[in-house]
């Protein structure tokens, strides 16, 4: 809090229900003003923050006059600042911040500055989760030896992280192995109410993740941004946003039986999607929340990127409540989270008469109307109703190339590959699913859908039926709770029969850190032009995401994954068809091997303990022998590798001066690229693995780097000089100026001459420096 805040009159004692106080708040009903109890939820943490700041330099009382009078405001566009709580990093985002951190320490040593005085004035917590990837699978040895990989590909960017965590105040490394960034986040770093210095108020972070969307559904406003606001904002500077418009989308009734989550975020995905949510807050209220648990609001509160809401917001009320305390939050944190946001109008309580509250545009769903689905094959919002999957596939082989579409001629439609997997006879046709994960912090953080895997798996067990094991099969849990409860319940063991071994605990086949496929498999898709399936409980499906050989890609539940990979292929109706022959010769049907709801609520509540989140996180910061081991200087300066290719000095700040050079001119201009609709940020900044003959590939090999050694653009994103090579260059991206062929080239329209986009970019440039 400033000294000179403006808003010091309000300041109010919260006093504990046994005697003395918890501290001090700015007190929204102070104001006295009846607009405040109209706004939204969401908007009241955005208008406590700039209270709280308001100094009449960074924050004005004008801007808060703005938000208080958010119903007239927001539909004219105005912008505001707002200071988030804390940060949040996961390690592909997070080293690029680090290094633009330790280089501005080196600037200020040469401007002959204090370089001490370059560190973060909120807490950052930084995950170290995207860089497992699926190397071993079906092995009860998989998360030992993927982790030994991962050391080995990574050991140069942890140790640089170890440094950044000890040579930086306010910054937490949450080592590799612990879990997922947002699910860590949800049962552990999550404050949902600070007390820092005696002065409460409410948690808010802002992450380098898209997903950090995630934390929405524990009451904590929170969303995804670019890496240079995300500095910023640990820099302790205000963002700048457009006051948003606010949907509210009304939820009542309760989910039927054999209905996930997943289920509900698809539909949710898609509805959103058609009404138009871009730049706008989404806020979740009426009947139905009551009967929504936790885990499966913050599924719903993950996938905001993918219907285009800065924020998919879940008010805290019981439910809030009763989550921190499973995941073993104190009584007296929970008690004073309580107090204080009853005291300052942030808590819902279904017990007192709903006061109504304002929002820019209204949706209803009945949650009795959601039924089973997945969504794919190239895009998350087109979401397929399970019981039209197999007329869908067979559309989308006839279609056109598009979203919708792989243009499989007729006679080739019901093409059969053969091969041999490791001496046994095998096939493939268009369809056959080759990688089934369990993946992703969107589902892999719910108790109810996870443990509903175990118990298909079971089901599937006891009935005879097998995984083929071609199939690349992995479970990747977001954190170890999940590994407590699934061994509580007895279910890992069915699990691991149908080839769903743990592999890590991380992000793996979701960012495409899926690993190979075996050399069979892939020669056969390849020789064979076979449109092959991944089926994956992630978020994204985007074409060369998952893997450069899954040309569809359908998300799904956790136990719909397990289905999936029963069946062997996406080509089959679950209502109509077996999905195999049981131990007794018969065809075993969806319907024998789906648990259903009062099943998995039956072993959640014998399963889920408390004690498992309280002994997981007591350790999370311990580490692990591999990331012990790793020796860093405890020196305030990074000293650089000229050498390294992994951690490389940016340019940005050498040479700079105390004045700034002003801008620079724009002559002889052209258009590098034409884009359609859909380019999303895996086109612009691919994650996933570096295909031979790029540009980065180019860099790497001139620098000794062998090709099993690219590892992903994402574990490089501390080398500015890869991440210039890397950009636009997913292998799937539509550029117009090539007229339909598909891949990371381009025009360069002076010459006409097709190249690489890096290349023609360099061309230009090159030609402008010699000018």
């Amino acid at each position: 809090m400033s000294p000179e805040n403006a808003f010091k009159g309000i300041l109010t004692s919260l006093p504990k229900p046994g005697g003395g106080e918890f501290g001090k708040f700015f007190s929204l009903p102070a104001l006295n003003d009846p607009r405040i109890d109209r706004l939204p939820y969401s908007i009241r943490i955005l208008l406590e923050s700039a209270i709280r700041n308001c100094d009449n330099f960074q924050v004005t009382k004008d801007d808060v006059e703005k938000i208080i009078d958010w119903e007239n405001t927001s539909p004219k566009q105005v912008e505001i600042p707002f200071k988030p709580a804390r940060v949040l990093l996961q390690d592909f985002t997070g080293v690029p911040a680090v290094v633009d951190l330790a280089c501005m320490r080196d600037a200020m040593k040469n401007l002959n500055s204090d370089p001490k005085k370059i560190n973060p004035l909120v807490p950052v917590d930084l995950v170290v989760d995207h860089s497992v990837q699926v190397d071993v699978a079906r092995s009860e040895n998989a998360v030992q030896a993927n982790m030994e990989f991962e050391f080995q590909r990574n050991q140069e960017r942890f140790a640089f992280l170890k440094w950044g965590s000890s040579a930086f105040h306010n910054m937490l490394v949450v080592p590799p192995g612990s879990g997922i960034v947002h699910q860590v986040n949800l049962e552990y770093l999550g404050r949902v109410v600070f007390n820092t210095d005696g002065i409460l108020y409410p948690d808010s972070v802002v992450g380098t993740d898209s997903h950090t969307t995630m934390i929405d559904g524990l009451g904590v406003a929170g969303w995804g941004v670019g890496g240079i606001e995300a500095e910023a904002a640990m820099l302790g500077q205000p963002m700048s946003m457009v006051l948003p418009g606010v949907v509210g989308f009304k939820l009542t009734g309760k989910l039927r039986d054999g209905v996930t989550a997943t289920d509900l975020v698809l539909t949710v995905t898609q509805m959103l999607r058609k009404h138009g949510v871009v730049g706008k807050f989404v806020e979740f209220y009426g009947e139905g929340m009551g009967q929504l648990p936790l885990a499966d609001r913050a599924t719903i509160a993950n996938m905001s990127p993918e219907y285009g809401a800065t924020m998919g917001f879940f008010p805290v009320d019981h439910v809030t409540l009763q989550y921190l305390k499973l995941t073993g939050r104190s009584d007296e944190t929970v008690s004073m989270i309580e107090e204080y946001l009853r005291a300052n109008k942030m808590f819902v309580d279904y017990n007192e008469p709903e006061q109504e509250r304002s929002y820019s545009s209204y949706l209803q769903l009945d949650l009795a109307d959601v039924e089973p689905c997945i969504s794919g094959p190239k895009r998350p919002h087109d979401r397929v109703p399970l019981k039209d999957m197999k007329a869908d596939w067979h559309a989308c082989l006839e279609n056109q190339v598009g979203f919708k579409g792989f243009a499989v001629p007729k006679q080739e439609q019901d093409k059969v590959a053969k091969f041999s997997f490791h001496g046994q006879p095998a096939e493939l046709k268009h369809g056959s699913v080759v990688i089934a994960a369990i993946t992703s912090c969107t589902n892999t953080s719910n108790p109810s859908v996870m443990l509903g895997a175990g118990l298909v798996a079971k089901k599937a067990c006891e009935l005879g039926l097998e995984v083929k094991p071609w199939v690349k099969t992995s479970l990747a849990p977001g954190s170890g709770v999940v590994t407590k409860y699934l061994q509580q319940s007895g279910l890992q063991k069915y699990l691991n029969q149908q080839g769903f071994h743990i592999v890590g605990y991380g992000c793996t086949t979701c960012i495409g850190n899926s690993g190979d496929l075996d050399e069979s498999v892939a020669t056969a898709i390849t020789e064979n032009d076979i449109v092959a399936a991944a089926v994956l409980s992630g978020n994204r499906n985007f074409e060369g995401r998952v893997h450069p050989l899954t040309r569809a890609n359908y998300l799904a539940s956790p136990p719909l994954v397990v289905a999936y990979a029963l069946a062997g292929t996406v080509d089959i109706d679950f209502e109509k068809e077996p999905i195999g022959t049981g131990k007794d010769g018969k065809g075993v049907y969806f319907k024998d091997i789906w648990p259903s709801n009062e099943e998995i609520a039956e072993v959640v509540q014998s399963s889920v303990l408390p004690d498992m989140f309280k002994s997981t996180y007591e350790a999370i910061t311990k580490g692990n022998p591999m990331w012990n081991q790793l020796s860093v200087p405890t020196s305030t300066l990074y000293s650089w590798d000229p050498n390294s290719t992994y951690i490389h000095e940016p340019p940005y700040f050498k040479n700079m001066t105390m004045e700034p050079p002003g801008p620079h001119g724009v002559k002889d201009a052209y258009c590098l690229l034409n884009f359609g609709d859909s380019i999303t940020t895996d086109h612009i900044s691919p994650a996933g693995s570096i295909h031979k003959d790029s540009p980065a590939a180019k860099y790497l090999l001139e620098r000794g780097v062998d090709r099993k050694d690219f590892n992903s653009y994402g574990s490089r994103r501390g080398n500015d000089e890869v991440m210039a090579r890397g950009t636009f260059a997913n292998i799937r991206i539509v550029n117009k100026l090539l007229n339909g062929e598909v891949g990371p080239k381009t025009v360069h329209i002076p010459t006409g001459e097709k190249l690489y986009v890096f290349d023609a970019a360099m061309v230009s440039n090159m030609k402008l420096m010699l000018e």
